[in-house]
């Protein structure tokens, strides 16, 4: 039976941390575990998902709650609420209602003081994973029959009617995640035909049928080269002698939003080598079963802008097409020639130097999912027995997820950013009387994992930004900070100080706090906007460069409203609390991301989430950003237009319910169907509390509220629905927390603020 395991780094020499590994979160698998009751429910988790696999894609995350209710000895004790037609909502049930999930909800957080959950849900996670360890050797090492068994399970649950996989579980089938899923089956040991429901067979059909793999995206062509199944011919150029300009150039990598330029590192140093790897009989298998034509037939340099229409979010724009034509035909054969070949071996020695520094900076993690077994794969082609592979295999474990649906890969993890939530909840909440363990855990979590030093040596010089005083959306060891992920954790130390230490325990040095504005001030562009990782700066138009086809806004760093809003919620309650330290300049941050929040508005009020789906989410943030600086609906007409788009919005059934569609189409798209989502309807509640709704007319709360209460489960909690997360306009992100920080929040929020009605419902 599998186990999650908290804080822990085990035996093996090759992995460290900077703080004890608090955050980290590892399943292993014990065939002694377990009684025959505890297995029998955990495989009925999985034949319920099987079986609701069309209706409610993303998983509960049940496994590891069933683990922890357990060691806790948890049961619901309060009563379930029910609030009937035409009944008012007392304070007495709002109450019991709340209590119900926080006590639920306090017993979920983990030994270390986290709260544990998925962040996932892109289908093109894993399996390039599957291919680094296949490459290398090592994939039966890492992954025993029990991983290749949940591995496929994820697999299969998440496999589209049509024989597809989408971009991620929600989406329709994508050539990119067909052809990478296939690859996966067959390499953990399925049949050209086998798999569950003939899975191999329907995939291999829906991608003959849609064009073969010719047609993949670009990330796609890049890793069928590298495992020998279609040729670095029918790639676009990747060269690395790019990281030889200047740094004042502005298409010099340096210049690249984060994500992009450490995905395109390690792919310009297997592209500048050509690297392919061993050609084994499964991989002249796989080359005659995912093409029409035979592989040795195939025009490759004509295939190279090819993309299958399923794929084609993002069309490449002419410019960048001339631009990588010409690198193709004139550039290419001549840095492959003596004596230009001899900047290209130099080429390479300063991309490795840069993956070296990253994987060393971040502690063999990695800033990401897509980035590490691209970084994994060449520091086992550099040196196949040398220590910087051997740190990459000891950290595959920290992207390992188990659910009811199977294994899949986290993004990183989300543990800062879901706890910093979680946290405010239960603040929010007014039980510390209840609370108070869960909430000195919390805040010990919180505080120990602040970054408290700045990325190691002359990090300037390796185009990263100042790291002191952040947090990241994962853990300590991770490094690199965000923006909003600092701002909301720094939001609960703040709250956290003006709660008795005996409670909630000793409030933070005020020096740390210090360090916290240093880099949200350092983060806030010209314009008034906050951006996530690093200051944004670099021209839009390398926009238009854009190789990727399924993502957007991927190339250089923007500002975000979200990001824009916790920062000014953040500095506000600083500023409260600390009114002599940097006044004027954080008086006029507040001021330019106001400014920036207002002029980000649609002309229907709502403005657009980059991180959640997607107007409400966007809206939810603004209108907080805007109360915490003292925008009210009477004095500021973007707060009452915001309101003004949430009570517009809102259902029959008292909630809201957003499509993931909104995010790519980039405007409001209802859910289908009449029923709404909680999730949604919770950050709409809190929206409109933020725009002063209350005082005015709390019906539409009321109506929420009833709509709250009555979801609830038998356990308290709220039942899983639609993904909820977004990241780069089109692929979506699988938040499994929540579907109870923000339910519980909401409810939080009502019972603070909205009095108890004297109207029926």
């Amino acid at each position: 039976m599998w186990r999650l395991k908290i804080a822990e780094g085990g035996n093996d020499p090759h992995i460290y941390s900077t703080n004890n590994f608090l955050g980290r979160q590892i399943w292993e698998f014990d065939p002694d575990a377990g009684t025959l009751e505890e297995r029998a429910e955990v495989e009925e988790a999985r034949q319920n998902f099987w079986r609701n696999r069309n209706e409610v894609k993303p998983s509960s995350d049940l496994l590891w709650k069933f683990q922890f209710l357990r060691e806790k000895k948890f049961k619901q004790r309060i009563p379930q609420v029910k609030i009937e037609d035409g009944e008012e909502i007392s304070y007495e049930k709002a109450t019991s209602a709340l209590r119900r999930s926080v006590h639920l909800f306090s017993a979920l957080q983990a030994s270390d003081g986290h709260w544990c959950a998925e962040n996932s849900g892109p289908m093109f996670y894993f399996p390039p994973l599957v291919f680094s360890l296949y490459i290398t050797g090592h994939l039966n090492a890492i992954f025993s029959a029990e991983h290749k068994k949940e591995i496929l399970r994820y697999i299969y649950c998440h496999q589209n009617e049509d024989g597809g996989w989408g971009l991620h579980i929600e989406g329709h089938s994508t050539m990119f995640c067909t052809v990478l899923n296939y690859i996966c089956m067959r390499m953990l040991g399925e049949g050209r035909d086998g798999g569950k429901d003939k899975a191999c067979e329907r995939a291999r059909k829906w991608i003959l049928d849609h064009g073969s793999a010719i047609a993949i995206s670009s990330w796609g062509k890049t890793w069928l080269a590298i495992l020998g199944v279609y040729e670095w011919a029918g790639c676009n150029p990747m060269p690395p002698e790019f990281w030889f300009l200047p740094s004042t150039s502005p298409i010099h990598p340096g210049n690249l939003l984060g994500y992009c330029r450490l995905t395109y590192l390690p792919m310009a140093y297997l592209y500048g080598k050509r690297f392919v790897g061993p050609i084994t009989p499964l991989i002249l298998q796989i080359r005659e079963e995912i093409y029409k034509e035979p592989y040795e037939k195939l025009n490759w340099g004509r295939v190279r802008h090819l993309c299958a229409k399923e794929d084609n979010y993002y069309p490449h724009t002419s410019i960048q097409i001339l631009f990588w034509d010409a690198i193709y035909t004139f550039g290419e054969p001549l840095l492959t020639r003596w004596p230009f070949n001899k900047l290209r071996e130099k080429a390479l020695k300063i991309t490795m130097d840069h993956i070296h520094y990253e994987d060393e900076s971040s502690r063999y993690i990695t800033i990401g999912c897509v980035e590490k077994p691209l970084d994994m794969l060449v520091c086992w082609v550099e040196d196949a027995n040398g220590d910087y592979f051997r740190r990459h295999l000891a950290r595959i474990k920290d992207y390992v997820w188990l659910g009811e649906d199977g294994i899949k890969m986290q993004s990183f993890g989300s543990q800062v950013w879901d706890t910093s939530l979680a946290l405010q909840v239960l603040i929010a909440s007014n039980l510390s009387d209840e609370t108070g363990p869960a909430l000195k855990e919390g805040h010990s979590f919180i505080k120990n994992s602040q970054v408290t030093e700045n990325p190691p040596g002359d990090f300037r010089r390796m185009f990263r930004h100042i790291s002191k005083g952040s947090w990241t959306f994962s853990d300590k060891d991770h490094g690199w900070q965000v923006s909003d992920c600092t701002a909301e954790s720094m939001k609960c130390c703040l709250l956290f100080s003006t709660m008795p230490p005996e409670i909630v325990g000793e409030k933070m040095e005020p020096q740390k706090l210090f360090d916290s504005v240093n880099i949200l001030l350092s983060l806030q562009s010209k314009n008034g906007g906050v951006s996530a990782w690093e200051p944004a700066g670099s021209g839009l138009w390398l926009e238009w460069l854009n190789p990727v086809e399924f993502l957007e806004d991927l190339v250089v760093e923007h500002e975000y409203v979200e990001c824009t809003s916790s920062t000014i919620q953040a500095l506000v309650l600083f500023k409260k609390l600390y009114p002599g330290h940097r006044t004027k300049e954080i008086q006029n941050s507040i001021i330019n991301g106001v400014k920036f929040i207002e002029e980000l508005q649609k002309p229907d009020g709502s403005w657009y989430g980059n991180w959640g789906i997607c107007f409400i989410y966007g809206t939810w943030f603004a209108l907080g950003g805007l109360a915490a600086a003292g925008k009210t609906y009477s004095n500021c007409l973007a707060v009452r237009k915001g309101v003004d788009f949430l009570l517009g919005s809102q259902r029959d059934d008292g909630g809201w319910g957003e499509s993931y569609l909104s995010c790519p189409k980039k405007e409001y798209v209802p859910l289908e169907g009449n029923h709404s989502n909680l999730v949604q309807t919770a950050m709409a509640m809190m929206g409109l509390i933020h725009g002063g709704q209350a005082d005015r007319d709390p019906a539409p709360l009321h109506r929420a509220a009833k709509l709250l209460i009555n979801s609830q489960t038998e356990l308290g909690d709220f039942p899983q629905q639609e993904i909820g997360g977004v990241f780069m306009r089109n692929c979506m992100l699988h938040y499994s927390a929540y579907r109870s920080i923000f339910p519980i929040w909401a409810l939080a929020e009502y019972r603070r603020h909205v009095a108890s009605p004297t109207k029926n419902i």
